[in-house]
């Protein structure tokens, strides 16, 4: 797909290898059109309320692949409205914080990975629309959505939302050096690109498929992840004699089961954590109880245990700790980025996508163009 951008020349964003918002974790939901776009507007509004956010996240992303960019900044932007206000004022957020209501009776937010995506595509949009400004700005919203801001336990470690961060600023005229400075920390996997205030034309790749939700535990409290690993590691592009190197800057997967970097076990194990205690204080009330109504001097108090036990057990029976599995699933694995600068003109060029070897995957070549614009 082509943008045309006044400002910056060009934008491309492309995309191999994702799943369409319908592949996997809706398949028990049948089409009504078989328009990723046309479908999930209609479950936006004929769906759930709680579902609303999400299906905007999934078609929003579908509809920027297809270059219906308009539509996807409308959905991108009532989600992120949304998401801005959701915690003071949802009902069903408020009860699915305590211990005695499913999760995914909640209004979908997202993980933090989730939520940071819904930022990245619309600072891109942003960007191709010739608002370099607003587009950092969410680049550092999607950078703070994955970092946990209330505890500093963690920081957001995306290196593209940094790395952005200050590829913007240099062409603001300021100075991006200490955002490029944490995203080639965060990378370490060698130098990135310069920071490069000339480029005028903009690269967004991104292949593979990301992670999706599923639930585990006694109860299904625990929120894990399955991860699938790209055939296509990196990619490449060709203009005429010159190639750019596009690595895989960011990893989805890594992102949805790390927090700052550490491996994650499971999510909302505090839940689980909860119904077992309390399952087992029900159970050592009862036993005691028990035993000391058999006694009369301790009848009286023998009858109160027994009653407090009972309580435990009503209790632990009504916990309903169940995971939320509902997941943004048409997200790719990975992400890449260039920026350079082309002269004015139409360029065609080759992107070829390479295995763990190096090696392009034939089916995945793709042939590109891009429209560079004359300079006002």
């Amino acid at each position: 797909m082509k943008a045309f951008v006044p400002c910056l020349a060009g934008v491309l964003l492309l995309a191999v290898g994702c799943a369409s918002p319908h592949s996997r974790a809706t398949r028990s939901q049948p089409l009504k059109s078989g328009d990723p776009v046309a479908d999930g507007k209609a479950r936006i509004e004929q769906g759930p309320a709680k579902d609303r956010v999400l299906w905007q996240y999934r078609t929003a992303l579908a509809a920027l692949r297809r270059g219906q960019n308009d539509e996807a900044k409308s959905l991108l932007d009532d989600a992120l409205l949304t998401l801005g206000g959701i915690n003071a004022n949802d009902k069903d957020a408020k009860k699915a914080r305590g211990y005695f209501n499913e999760e995914a009776r909640k209004a979908f937010r997202g993980e933090p990975y989730e939520r940071a995506m819904a930022y990245y595509y619309r600072g891109i949009l942003y960007w191709m629309d010739g608002e370099p400004d607003n587009a950092r700005a969410c680049f550092r919203s999607a950078q703070f959505h994955d970092s946990d801001a209330e505890n500093k336990e963690y920081a957001g470690d995306f290196v593209l939302m940094d790395y952005l961060d200050g590829l913007v600023t240099a062409k603001l005229a300021g100075d991006g050096s200490d955002a490029a400075s944490r995203a080639a920390q965060t990378y370490g996997k060698g130098p990135l690109p310069p920071l490069d205030p000339a480029a005028n034309t903009l690269f967004f790749v991104e292949f593979g498929r990301g992670p999706t939700k599923y639930a585990t535990g006694e109860y299904s409290q625990q929120l894990r992840f399955h991860v699938a690993q790209s055939p296509a590691r990196s990619a490449r592009l060709r203009f005429g004699e010159r190639t750019l190197d596009l690595p895989a800057y960011d990893d989805l997967n890594f992102q949805a089961t790390t927090r700052g970097g550490r491996v994650m076990d499971h999510i909302l194990a505090n839940k689980a954590v909860f119904k077992s205690t309390t399952d087992a204080v029900g159970t050592a009330a009862l036993i005691s109880g028990a035993v000391l109504a058999g006694s009369r001097n301790n009848q009286d108090v023998g009858l109160g245990l027994l009653a407090a036990g009972l309580l435990g057990k009503i209790v632990s029976s009504a916990t309903t700790p169940a995971a939320d599995t509902r997941c943004w699933e048409n997200l790719p694995q990975y992400l890449s980025f260039a920026a350079v600068e082309l002269p004015p003109g139409t360029h065609h060029g080759t992107v070829e996508f390479l295995d763990a070897s190096g090696a392009p995957i034939s089916k995945y070549t793709k042939t590109v163009s891009i429209n560079v614009a004359t300079p006002p």
